[in-house]
């Protein structure tokens, strides 16, 4: 099954004195979805933003928004990130001992289901829960900070990962390190959402946002070629 092509920029690398503007621009700029880098100081290093900031900057879009909760544990607060607006929720395999049920939960709430796995973690923790998923998130760099560089044994994981999926409706998604060089390596072995950061808030603006998705963007569907 091909799946669309889709970029979720990272807000995490964004101007936050400007959040609301960034967030328009990069989706003017051409982007599908946003990416949302939930961070708690506990299961990741830093610490980024919370439901309340989500839910001011979800006026300022239409585009799908992409949480990506790097927090331990998840439960307590998926009910805020769905109210805040967030559509696809991912919980980290990690941060909890119930995975099903955070997955059920999220769905329950009306949301988009999504797992993620650092990159130690192997894909034998979600072979139970592939029914329950939207999306599966793998990490191509240790989380918690932006700007590190690809995993290259990242790449046989995300084939793997994609060979699991098969038919099912879920998408693939690639978080870290990703630029024009990696985005081929990605999408050749099946991924088919890219996460990028840096790579795309280095610019200035959107003049500057369209030219860096639109150069990922090919790249990536050279990738799939």
């Amino acid at each position: 099954m091909t799946r669309p092509l889709l970029i979720s920029p990272s807000i995490l690398a964004a101007d936050f004195a400007r959040l609301g503007q960034e967030v328009s621009d990069v989706v003017d700029a051409g982007a599908e979805w946003v990416h949302l880098d939930v961070m708690d100081g506990h299961f990741v290093p830093n610490i980024s933003f919370g439901p309340a900031v989500i839910k001011a900057l979800r006026p300022h879009t239409k585009a799908v928004f992409d949480c990506h909760l790097m927090i331990a544990p998840a439960d307590p607060y998926l009910a805020a990130f769905a109210d805040a607006g967030c559509d696809i929720i991912t919980v980290h395999a990690e941060a909890g001992p119930h995975l099903h049920r955070s997955l059920q939960t999220i769905r329950a709430l009306g949301k988009k289901a999504g797992v993620s796995l650092n990159p130690a973690t192997p894909l034998s923790a979600i072979e139970h829960v592939m029914d329950d998923l939207d999306l599966i998130l793998i990490m191509s760099v240790n989380p918690g900070f932006g700007g590190q560089k690809y995993i290259p044994a990242m790449t046989d994981k995300i084939a793997k990962a994609n060979a699991l999926i098969g038919d099912r409706p879920i998408d693939l998604e690639v978080d870290g390190g990703i630029t024009a060089a990696t985005a081929p390596l990605v999408t050749g072995a099946g991924a088919n959402v890219l996460v990028a950061g840096s790579a795309i808030y280095q610019g200035k603006g959107v003049d500057d946002y369209r030219k860096t998705v639109d150069i990922l963007r090919t790249a990536a569907e050279g990738g799939r070629a």
